[in-house]
């Protein structure tokens, strides 16, 4: 497989700059879940629009802090306010590969392929949300999940990465993205 969509972007970005959103990014994909600490839709469609928005302006590795960081933060969060659940960590993983369907095919389609916006979003959500609600749901079969986690994982996943892609979409074609100070 070729790889060099990797290090497509939505517009070019000198390189410290590049590294001053990738710190800003990873910082804002730690902390939405304490900063906002509001229901599954808001904090989800934030976190999918600063997933959308790092797979567009951000090149190579430099993507994988910020589909990492914001589990690690929600986790994070249970620990400290509670609740924290082991199904939620039992899910990390997973939600990490969620993550990557989404920005990576993103990427790939819209960047790389030239292939419409929307088109790519809707595919790169389509993906995260079966790819999670498949796991949920296999876990749930083994009895390590309940069926309020498998909801979770399925409609909700589909309709926050739309969401977010479209925040980021409307941040992108506002201006608001090229306009940032980083």
């Amino acid at each position: 497989m070729n790889y060099a969509f990797l290090y497509e972007q939505e517009f070019a970005l000198p390189e410290a700059r590049e590294y001053a959103r990738l710190a800003a990014y990873s910082i804002i994909g730690f902390f939405v879940s304490f900063l906002l600490a509001g229901p599954q839709l808001l904090v989800g469609s934030v976190v999918n629009a600063l997933l959308v928005t790092t797979a567009l302006e951000l090149r190579n590795w430099k993507l994988l802090p910020i589909l990492i960081l914001p589990s690690l933060g929600v986790l994070s969060r249970g620990l400290v306010f509670g609740p924290f659940t082991v199904y939620l960590a039992l899910m990390i993983p997973f939600i990490w590969v969620g993550n990557a369907l989404l920005a990576l095919t993103v990427k790939k389609l819209y960047l790389a392929d030239s292939r419409n916006y929307w088109v790519s979003l809707l595919a790169g959500a389509s993906l995260k949300a079966a790819f999670l609600f498949a796991c949920a749901l296999a876990l749930n079969y083994f009895g390590l999940v309940p069926a309020p986690i498998v909801a979770a994982m399925g409609l909700m996943q589909l309709v926050t990465a739309l969401l977010g892609g479209t925040i980021s979409r409307f941040s992108a074609k506002t201006g608001i993205a090229r306009a940032l100070p980083l």
